[in-house]
Parts: structure tokens; C-alpha cells; sequence
């Protein structure tokens, strides 16, 4: 399997991820048939163009917490808001309750 399959893979995933719910880039790379490879998704999801259907926002770390090294600055802050506004609350700690708001396919 090349590397745009791998990532369409990805992306047919992160696609089916309600709002106000997250997805780790650990689960979508389970979920896509590509167990540990989590870091794949990130640099799938670092690939998509500016305007795309792919909710990417939905997608954080194992750790319930955005991952910084975005394409731009400022672009975790852009991120946390775009969650924000689908209902998804953040801790003081900048952190996700993933038992509260990770998305369990059924």
C-alpha cells in the first residue's frame, strides 16, 4: 500500500468523527488498519490543503492535549477554538477529558 492510500485511509476515518467529539492519532491509525502508526496520521493530516473537508481539528494526542508544531503559529490556539465551538471543553491544563468527549465507533 503506497503512501496516498495509507492517508485517504486516514482521512475516511477522521471524516466519520461526530463534532463535539476527538479521535488520538493513535485511535485513527488503529481504526484506519494501521496500528502504531500514529505518527503516519499526523503527517497525513499536515499534508491536507487550507480548505478541507477533513475534520482535522478532532484529532489530539494520546495525552488529551493538541499537539503543537502546526503548519502555522497560532495554529493550536486556532484548533482549541474550532473544538471549542463544537462543545468540547478544556481543562486548566489545556486538557480533553477523553473519557467524556473520544469518539467510540460503533
Amino acid at each position: 500500500m503506497n503512501t496516498a492510500s495509507k492517508h485517504q485511509r486516514i482521512y475516511a476515518i477522521v471524516r466519520k468523527i461526530p463534532p463535539g467529539s476527538v479521535a488520538t492519532y493513535g485511535d485513527v491509525a488503529t481504526l484506519a488498519g494501521l496500528p502504531g502508526h500514529a505518527r503516519l496520521v499526523g503527517y497525513a493530516l499536515h499534508a491536507l490543503p487550507e480548505f478541507t473537508d477533513v475534520p482535522w481539528q478532532r484529532i489530539i494526542n494520546a495525552k488529551g492535549g493538541i499537539s503543537l508544531g502546526r503548519a502555522y503559529p497560532g495554529g493550536e490556539l486556532h484548533q482549541r477554538h474550532l473544538l471549542e465551538a463544537e462543545g468540547i471543553a478544556f481543562d486548566a491544563n489545556g486538557k480533553i477529558d477523553l473519557k467524556r468527549f473520544r469518539w467510540q465507533p460503533v
